[in-house]
Parts: structure tokens; sequence; C-alpha cells
């Protein structure tokens, strides 16, 4: 159920809809639009009672929500969602970039990278401290140290991080250094992870699974906010098929759909869609086309040294020409690089 409050609504008005929310055991969810207010809510079992709402002042209609990804939905929120951080907004109008190596490797290497970063208008480093890796004797991330390593750079830098958790031992840690939490597409839907990074305090950038639907990606997103974390980013990274001709099958063609259906911004992952290098700059630009929010793509200054996914990693000049492309393209969406 969608609670729409007229447009001069008082937030004592608003209040009373939550309270009365509350008073049926049920978990509310104010959702502040461009025009007015609307309140969500979550935790029944069976259909509420529009009468419980529509005699309340300042409410101008009930509506049932019918996705099963009910906060996740454009039925519970019209105007697509904007997650603001302290390095730029992601959303509504603008194409984020996020870059950096696959794994947090020395600290003179990240420090060189997150400087070039930060001197092309790139304000969001990705590079993972817990490595998860098909292969057990492949390199596992450098850990909490790794983490230690990020700080710094951002210290020195003033470059976002983004950096991924495994599992809830780690949560907090990651949540204490990281700017955006990312879920791997192998977590996605580790319920246990997405329930507790639900109750973080920072946004949380959740790939999708390598063999999710739509509908299952945002029900994985619907834990994070059934959990009151509001930002969520959502990464389209590449889905497993019988092609292979690359490492996973880039899917755009579920942008649009996905537009329809949810008002979190989109972000994808060409560096892993594709797995080849040589692939990532025409995929990144084809994500913007296709209506993407944004990119996350793996940069090293040496990508045939780097700790792993060298394959699918460009290098300093690569991204600078992406970039001089990606912003002469913005410009014809009416978009903006942040």
């Amino acid at each position: 159920m969608l609670v729409v409050m007229r447009p001069d609504a008082t937030f004592a008005q608003i209040d009373r809809v939550v309270a009365v929310i509350r008073e049926h055991g049920l978990t509310p969810h104010p959702l502040p639009g461009a025009t007015r207010t609307a309140v969500g809510m979550t935790g029944n079992t069976t259909a509420v009672d529009k009468g419980w709402f529509e005699v309340l002042p300042g409410v101008d209609e009930a509506i049932r929500v019918t996705k099963p990804f009910k906060l996740a939905s454009r039925e519970m929120k019209r105007d697509d969602s904007v997650v603001r951080t302290p390095f730029g907004d992601i959303g509504a109008g603008t194409f984020a970039v996020i870059a950096g190596p696959c794994s947090v490797e020395g600290e003179d290497l990240m420090v060189r990278t997150a400087e070039h970063l930060v001197s092309r208008g790139v304000r969001f480093l990705r590079a993972g401290a817990f490595k998860p890796r098909t292969s057990p004797y492949s390199f596992q991330g450098l850990g909490v140290e790794g983490l230690k390593v990020l700080a710094r750079v951002r210290e020195k830098t003033g470059v976002g991080i983004v950096t991924e958790v495994m599992d809830t031992e780690y949560a907090g840690a990651v949540e204490e250094y990281a700017d955006i939490i990312q879920i791997g597409t192998r977590n996605m839907q580790n319920f246990s992870l997405l329930k507790r990074v639900g109750k973080c305090r920072k946004p949380v950038l959740l790939k999708r699974g390598m063999s999710a639907t739509l509908e299952e990606w945002l029900m994985a997103a619907e834990y994070i906010l059934a959990g009151g974390n509001y930002d969520v980013l959502l990464c389209e990274r590449g889905v497993r098929t019988f092609s292979d001709h690359s490492r996973n099958t880039l899917d755009l063609s579920v942008i649009p759909p996905a537009r329809a259906a949810t008002h979190l911004p989109i972000l994808v992952d060409p560096s892993h869609g594709t797995g080849k290098r040589a692939f990532v700059p025409p995929m990144a630009l084809a994500s913007l086309a296709a209506g993407a929010d944004g990119i996350l793509v793996e940069v090293h200054p040496d990508p045939d040294q780097a700790l792993s996914d060298g394959a699918q990693t460009i290098d300093l000049p690569t991204l600078d020409g992406l970039l001089d492309k990606l912003r002469a393209m913005a410009e014809l969406f009416g978009r903006r690089i942040n």
C-alpha cells in the first residue's frame, strides 16, 4: 500500500499516517517527492484496508502496490532516486564514473591511480580489499589492511571509496572505511548480508547475479530497502550465457525495462561484462546511450601486472580517451559526467 499525501499536507499529517501504519504492526517508509510526499509500508501478509488512511487529514489517495518489489517499484516512487554522497550525486541527469584497480594493491600504486582519476574529474575509486575468486589459490585481497590503505588514499587525494563486502563478519569494517558498499554478483542473494547492509547508513551498490532475472535483482534490492537503507545503486555486470566471445554477456537490454520498473539508479560494469579490455570503451559508451546512470570500470597504471583481472583492465591513457568521448556524448543526451 502507498499513501499519497496532498501537496499541502503538513508534517503533522504525515506523522499521523506514519503512526497509523505502526499501530497496525507495519513498517512505514516515508518517500519525499518533488511535489508531494508518499508513505509506503511493508510487513503485511494480507491486504491492507485503504479505509484506514483515506479518512486521515492530508491524504490524497491510498494505492495498492502490485509489484512484489514494493519499495524498489515505480508504483511506490515515480521520481528517479538520487544517491547523494560527499563526492557527488549519482542519478537524475548525471553519469557517474567509478574507476580503479580490481584489487587494492600497494599504497603508492593506489595513490598514483587515485591522483590521476581526480585530475580527470573522476570522483570515485573502486578497488576490492576482499576478493571473491573462483579459485581458492588466486589472490584473495589484503582484507582489513586493504581497507586502511583505501582510507589513506582518500585522505591524500579526496577521492570517494567504493569497495566490496563479502560477508556479515566484515560488514562493520567495510561500512567504516567505504563511501559506497559493493555487493558482488555471487552475493546478490546472500540474504543475511543484504539484511545487514540494509542497516548500514552508507549507499550500497548491488551487482546483478550472474544468472539473475530482473525481478530477482530487484527483489534483492528490496531486502536492503526494507531494512531502512534507501540509497541503493543497481549494477549490471554481465550474465552467464552460451557465448564464448566474452567473459560474460553484458545485458544492456535490461536497462530500459529496469528504468521502467524501478526508480533506483542503474550502473553498468563493462569490465566484468566483457572480460576483455579492448571491448570495455565501446560498451561503456553504449551504456550511456542505453540510459545507464554511470559505469564501474577497472583501471590500472600497468594492467598486465595487475594482481587480478588484468585482461579486462584498461590503462590510464585509455581511460583518458574514454572520458573525452563520454563527455562529448553526454552532452547529446543532456547528461553531466560526475
